[in-house]
């Protein structure tokens, strides 16, 4: 029989009370947006794309899944409502379950034209292939300059095409101008790290506090005792699989952790 002492309950009501906070907090964020409804593997929102164009691109994008699994989604949207980039297409993802639930295989590609911002989303089971450093070259050498010069339309049929390509092929011509340019972590990557360490350290002074001594004595995690990790599922769920369902196109329930990189003109 094993007994839990009063102190390490007490630190698993604490452990609880910080992750569910953390999950409260993250919900009450993307609550500020009010996301458009997904009707078609090109929801241009912000009509930026002709109809001729966006006939095109849905031809593309249903070849890449039908062939793959891979649900790739263009989206445009007028603005991201006083909101960054990075919240918005993670929080739009997520709402629209990108990719199948089992693989995570989806990916959106974002156009704020009101705000001259853009960013390529990638679900957890892409973000090895269509890396953060290859997203970034394929906005910044790819798409930026079409937009710049206003051309929308063919900034974003050069997205896609640059996002297929990588995906479809074992070293396509984007991943190796990405190894070109990238003499190690990126500024995002970067930054995701001293989040998480800044995260870890704040966990660990908390447990520290609930111990009411130094860490490093006992056992279970870090040395605080035997107090759970406890990981957060990623939101989605779901039916395997994207494409049309009930008379309508849908996502698949597939999540994003926020892998990609984002990019304005």
């Amino acid at each position: 029989m094993i007994v839990v002492s009063p102190d390490r309950r007490g630190l698993r009501l604490r452990l609880w009370i910080v992750f569910a906070l953390a999950a409260l907090f993250a919900s009450a964020a993307l609550a500020q947006f009010n996301f458009p409804t997904l009707d078609g593997r090109v929801t241009d929102v912000a009509h930026i794309v002709t109809p001729e164009s966006r006939a095109a691109l849905d031809a593309k994008l249903k070849a890449l899944e039908d062939k793959s699994g891979i649900q790739l989604v263009v989206a445009t949207v007028p603005s991201l409502q006083g909101g960054d980039v990075e919240s918005y297409a993670n929080g739009l993802f997520r709402a629209w379950k990108l990719g199948e639930a089992k693989k995570n295989n989806g990916v959106l590609f974002l156009i704020a034209p009101g705000d001259r911002k853009m960013r390529i989303e990638v679900g957890y089971g892409l973000e090895s292939v269509l890396t953060d450093a290859v997203s970034k070259v394929i906005l910044t050498l790819a798409v930026a300059p079409r937009f710049k010069a206003g051309d929308f339309a063919g900034g974003v049929d050069r997205g896609v095409d640059a996002i297929i390509e990588t995906l479809s092929t074992d070293q396509s011509e984007w991943t190796r101008r990405a190894q070109q340019e990238d003499g190690g972590a990126t500024a995002d990557q970067i930054m995701a790290l001293l989040i998480f360490a800044l995260f870890v350290f704040i966990l660990l002074n908390m447990a520290r506090n609930a111990r009411g001594g130094p860490p490093g004595r006992g056992g279970g995690f870090g040395g605080y005792g035997g107090g759970p990790v406890i990981f957060l599922p990623p939101s989605g769920g779901g039916w395997d699989g994207g494409g049309f369902g009930d008379g309508g196109f849908s996502g698949g329930g597939g999540s994003s952790g926020g892998g990609g990189a984002s990019g304005d003109w």
